[in-house]
């Protein structure tokens, strides 16, 4: 085997250093939040924590009696879960339609949708528009606008266009309808870009809370833990109001490693979820750069 020359050598430790140095800056302040809502307050002394001291779970305990915490967790799990399954069924059914070249007018279809990502209405329009639906108010406002998603459906078209006609024009001899052919054909051979899309818009519901802030923040009933955590960061600033919105005795517990505890807890479920969908999400990035 032929000798590696010395700046090949000197190239491959830079680069594992320089990956080295981002996997710190990313893997560090997680392993800190967590250490942080973890330690006792009395063992903490400052500075970077990297180990719990002195370990505890008041925090997290006092964080799942929380009413507010509670809710905000059914709320975001239903909208990561219903959003992404609705916005699949529909987006995926129109990204099977404007593929179909045969279509009558498909080129306008296209440049309709195409416009939608560059041009938007703005706040206030679309907030009228909810109001004059009803959606104010009701749980529906976090799925109906994200139902159909332009930027995943021109994701899916790119995918069903690579894939060989063979297969529907196989189909389509053997007495296969469209419906059939979407269902029985295309969907099942579409799984990697569906499931990027879907990581996707988990990803994207689990962290909104702007749509909770313009339009339910008067219905607590509907808070996302992401506007949970929000509130909360902004509202527990004193020992005296973390006991004030409970009637149970504290414990090891302060306004910081409170806080902490339930950034873990709006983190931890898309970290554990992530690993298992990594490389269905790699496969969705390279999605239009490979052919074949």
């Amino acid at each position: 085997m032929k000798e590696r020359s010395v700046s090949g050598i000197v190239f491959d430790i830079s680069n594992q250093l320089f990956m080295m140095l981002i996997l710190a800056v990313m893997v560090i302040p997680f392993v800190y939040i967590v250490s942080y809502s973890l330690s006792s307050p009395n063992m903490l002394k400052g500075g970077l924590v990297l180990m719990p001291s002195g370990f505890t779970m008041d925090s997290f305990k006092w964080a799942f009696e929380h009413p507010a915490v509670l809710t905000g967790a059914f709320v975001s799990i239903a909208r990561s879960v219903l959003g992404p399954a609705i916005m699949l069924f529909i987006t995926s059914m129109a990204a099977y339609v404007v593929s179909r070249t045969d279509l009558l007018g498909v080129k306008f279809f296209r440049k309709y949708f195409i416009f939608t990502l560059y041009f938007s209405s703005g706040i206030i329009p679309m907030y009228l528009l909810m109001g004059y639906l009803q959606l104010k108010g009701t749980f529906l406002i976090y799925i109906i606008p994200g139902a159909l998603s332009v930027f995943n459906m021109v994701l899916i078209k790119t995918y069903i266009e690579a894939l060989p006609k063979e297969l529907s024009e196989a189909a389509v001899v053997d007495g296969a309808n469209d419906i059939k052919l979407f269902f029985s054909v295309i969907f099942p051979i579409c799984t990697p870009v569906f499931a990027a899309v879907v990581l996707f818009d988990v990803v994207n519901q689990w962290n909104s809370f702007m749509d909770v802030q313009i339009y339910n923040t008067m219905y607590p009933e509907l808070h996302s833990l992401q506007y949970v955590l929000y509130n909360m960061l902004n509202q527990f600033s004193t020992v005296e109001q973390l006991k004030g919105a409970g009637e149970r005795q504290m414990g090891a517990i302060t306004p910081q490693t409170f806080k902490m505890a339930i950034t873990v807890i709006t983190i931890l479920p898309i970290a554990c979820v992530y690993p298992f969908l990594q490389k269905y999400f790699i496969k969705g990035l390279l999605i239009g750069s490979i052919k074949g």
